[in-house]
């Protein structure tokens, strides 16, 4: 942890796509700080950035300037060493469309990132054994993803997510792919990861359902973070998404207009 008690700083990010004459700005200069055990939502409108912004602190993609800092560490310039380590056990990332691979076991695609850093078979196994019962996925941990429902395949993704304890999860439109009950469930599962193990969440979507367990959201539009809710002491989850819906409808006259 850094002097200040934060985990990430996102400091002044922008991201630019395209050449001189024809350049789009994703991000124009985004900066927010995440505590230790926050779970935090970021919301926005399809082509807000959003999703662009997950990729600059995974990783995935550089911002064009700026700087993201884990525990006071610069990423940006982490060597490759580093960078691999970064990737591998200090962010767990999870995609809204899975991101299993179809040739491998539930329990195969878990144990991916232990078993590429070299972890102890032995330990990764009671890990393993941990999150599946947590998760309700100890019936496919034998079966590949295309025997699997939308719901097991990203809780089976989640676990895959978690399973190298690391200091922050980024889920991107994690329910995006599920149906109503399956979202509810997963939400209900990070909720108490976050609250049990203080787990630092970082999510985006653009569904006020999925944000509504967080204990904080940014609103991002065009590029821009322009809002900020927060969940208050004692809130209930059901109060939360109510207020949600209540600013939507004040940022843009009806939440269509903002998502």
């Amino acid at each position: 942890m850094n002097k200040h008690g934060k985990l990430l700083e996102v400091q002044d990010i922008q991201k630019n796509y395209g050449k001189k004459n024809n350049i789009t700005k994703a991000l124009k200069g985004v900066s927010f700080d995440i505590l230790p055990g926050e779970f935090l939502g970021i919301m926005g409108p399809s082509g807000s950035g959003k999703t662009t912004l997950l990729n600059c602190i995974a990783t995935i993609i550089k911002p064009t300037s700026g700087r993201v800092l884990l525990n006071g560490k610069n990423i940006s310039a982490f060597d490759s060493k580093d960078l691999a380590d970064y990737r591998g056990s200090r962010i767990g990332y999870l995609f809204q469309d899975f991101a299993l691979l179809d040739n491998l076991t539930g329990q195969e695609n878990i144990l991916l990132p232990l078993s590429i850093h070299g972890v102890d078979f032995a330990k990764a196994q009671t890990k393993l054994n941990e999150l599946a019962g947590f998760l309700e996925i100890k019936d496919v941990l034998d079966k590949f993803p295309a025997q699997m429902s939308g719901g097991q395949k990203q809780r089976v993704a989640a676990a895959r997510s978690l399973i190298s304890d690391p200091d922050i999860v980024l889920a991107d439109e994690p329910t995006g792919a599920l149906d109503t009950r399956s979202a509810k469930m997963l939400m209900n599962k990070l909720e108490e990861i976050h609250k049990n193990s203080k787990r630092t969440i970082l999510m985006v979507s653009h569904d006020p359902n999925a944000t509504s367990f967080c204990s904080r959201i940014l609103f991002i539009q065009d590029g821009v973070i322009f809002h900020e809710l927060r969940r208050k002491h004692d809130e209930s989850q059901e109060k939360f998404y109510e207020r949600i819906l209540q600013l939507l409808a004040q940022l843009g006259g009806g939440s269509a207009n903002v998502l």
